[in-house]
């Protein structure tokens, strides 16, 4: 199936493997939920019980350095892409009001991104995500 759009997760490559982890899936929670469009259906299993959607387009993970997280951050607001961001000071908040003022209290142009996700025009994607490689 060809997609018009495309959904790209950046992830500070320096992070322990759990801040990797707990970085995308918090991201791409974000991304889920600014594109209700692109969820799909439930899924249901042999006997007819119900499991919950998930989105209905491929996620590419990708590692990054802090430059290609800020180029790829500045990229997505220039191209007014739906973004979702995870900042280092989030790792010690425990819960999402925390988050938010972790995220606010950061400077507007330059915050201390360990992770970035991109939904948009699969050309603007790329070129907001390029310098970035597939996560190994």
């Amino acid at each position: 199936m060809i997609f018009d759009t495309k959904v790209a997760i950046l992830v500070l490559d320096d992070l322990a493997i759990w801040q990797k982890l707990n970085v995308t899936a918090f991201l791409a929670t974000g991304i889920a939920a600014a594109a209700p469009e692109a969820m799909g259906e439930p899924y249901e299993d042999a006997l007819g019980r119900e499991h919950a959607r998930l989105l209905g387009q491929p996620m590419m993970i990708l590692a990054a350095g802090t430059g290609s997280l800020r180029r790829a951050y500045q990229q997505a607001i220039e191209r007014n892409l739906t973004r979702a961001v995870y900042v280092r000071a989030m790792f010690s908040t425990g819960h999402d009001a925390a988050n938010r003022a972790a995220f606010k209290a950061e400077p507007a142009d330059a915050p201390d991104l360990v992770g970035v996700a991109l939904r948009g025009p699969k050309k603007d994607v790329d070129k907001a995500t390029k310098g970035a490689s597939l996560h190994p």
